[in-house]
């Protein structure tokens, strides 16, 4: 029945809505660590940014932060994995988790299941950079050249907005400065940023590298997920292929 169909959808949206509340409060835990007043703590103003805008409700927020001061609980604890999927693209996989005996087989059995492989530490990593991602949203050489003033390293356009990139020290000031000159941010954070991007341009291997990447995403002690392929067909048409 309709009344039916729309209790279910309702539910996978609460179940969704609720799994993005849980990664993004690991990540307020661990970033309050560094003290629990975003003021003095630009990692923590980040997180709480960051779901804000993911309509978190405030109280879940100050429940993360006050994770920091509780004795009784968990310890989370900060993993990144690495790991490898169709013609050399590699992953790199941030989680936070209080039971790494549980995480682990996790993230390999989203790996493995859909076509990729774990990787040793140390053997993907190098391919990266710890940097500063800011999204505005903004085009124009105008904006370019203010988030360039700004602080950035490096900014590129892409459907519409700018995607700068910064020293990872310098995330939070640089943001600062681009709001501060009226422009609109609608993400911060820090990512891995591939050195050098690996092409995937035929529609069967983009849709196993989608697979991989929804898979990970799915695992509740997963943060972020990152990778270096550089998908050049229709995502569309890649996931219709069987």
């Amino acid at each position: 029945s309709k009344g039916a169909t729309t209790h279910r959808q309702k539910a996978v949206g609460d179940a969704k809505r609720g799994a993005v509340f849980t990664k993004i409060g690991n990540l307020i835990a661990i970033a309050a660590r560094g003290g629990t007043d975003p003021a003095m703590n630009p990692s923590l103003a980040l997180a709480i940014e960051k779901a804000k805008a993911a309509n978190m409700p405030s109280n879940n927020i100050q429940r993360a932060i006050d994770r920091v001061a509780d004795k009784n609980a968990a310890t989370l604890e900060e993993i990144t994995y690495e790991a490898y999927g169709p013609g050399g693209v590699a992953f790199i996989i941030e989680t936070a988790t209080d039971n790494k005996n549980r995480t682990y087989p996790e993230v390999r059995t989203a790996v493995t299941k859909n076509g990729g492989t774990m990787a040793d530490a140390g053997s993907v990593m190098f391919q990266f950079e710890r940097k500063g991602v800011i999204r505005v949203l903004a085009s124009g050489e105008d904006a370019l050249l203010t988030v360039l003033e700004a602080g950035a390293e490096d900014a590129v356009e892409n459907d519409g907005e700018l995607i700068v990139y910064t020293d990872m020290k310098d995330l939070a000031k640089v943001r600062q400065s681009i709001v501060d000159a009226g422009l609109k941010v609608a993400d911060a954070e820090l990512q891995y940023v591939a050195h050098n991007d690996v092409p995937v341009d035929d529609a069967e291997s983009a849709r196993k590298v989608m697979k991989i990447m929804d898979a990970i995403e799915d695992v509740d002690d997963v943060t972020n997920v990152h990778t270096n392929a550089d998908i050049t067909v229709e995502l569309d048409e890649a996931y219709t292929l069987q």
